[in-house]
């Protein structure tokens, strides 16, 4: 399983994180700039087997929805309604993934792609997501509210108040960052223009 870390979400709703997260917006890394990274990705995390070749298209549509699924998780923790444009692509790769409603006995009903390739892997996420909801453990899955990191993380705060994906690094930043920006608004000197990082969010 992924993401043995702190901020990790429970269960399956892992695979989403770690799904958001292969883009490290701080870092300015990225696992899904092929095709073959996307292919690669989705069979390691067992998410149905790509057999048909993966093209430009798939690629494309990994992408939209990974950065839809990551304002979801800035609008969580915004507490605000996801952009239309975010909800428009993650409809979008539900219909292409053919999901549909499966009941097995003993269980309660799951949402699970009927489509083959890279759309049903990305459906898979999509109905874990929808799991997620049911269950009420979406809301906790987060995007730091530090701008240029947006690193998803798990709350797992007794009161769902966790705003950055860590305390000690982007916390402490947008801390200082909000109290020059009082020191600049009360007159009282100007703050550095450039902010320094001493320290490395841990991955």
């Amino acid at each position: 399983m992924p993401y043995k870390r702190p901020g990790a979400a429970p269960g399956r709703l892992a695979l989403v994180q770690a799904f958001v997260n292969t883009r490290d917006i701080d870092l300015d890394t990225d696992e899904l700039t092929s095709p073959a990274g996307v292919r690669d990705w989705l069979t390691q995390q067992g998410l149905g087997f790509v057999r048909a070749p993966v093209d430009g298209a798939d690629l494309s549509a990994a992408v939209a929805v990974r950065e839809a699924l990551r304002e979801l998780l800035v609008a969580n923790g915004d507490e605000r309604a996801p952009s239309g444009g975010a909800l428009e692509v993650l409809n979008d790769a539900a219909a292409r993934a053919q999901l549909t409603t499966v009941f097995s006995a003993g269980s309660a009903g799951r949402l699970s792609p009927r489509a083959a390739g890279v759309p049903g892997a990305l459906g898979e996420l999509l109905a874990i997501v929808f799991s997620a909801m049911a269950e009420g453990t979406w809301p906790r899955l987060k995007a730091c509210r530090n701008d240029t990191c947006r690193w998803a993380f798990y709350d797992h705060s007794r009161n769902r108040s966790g705003a950055w994906c860590t305390m000690s690094v982007c916390g402490s930043q947008m801390k200082a960052r909000a109290y020059r920006q009082r020191r600049r608004a009360g007159g009282e000197g100007k703050p550095r223009e450039r902010e320094e990082r001493d320290v490395t969010r841990p991955r």
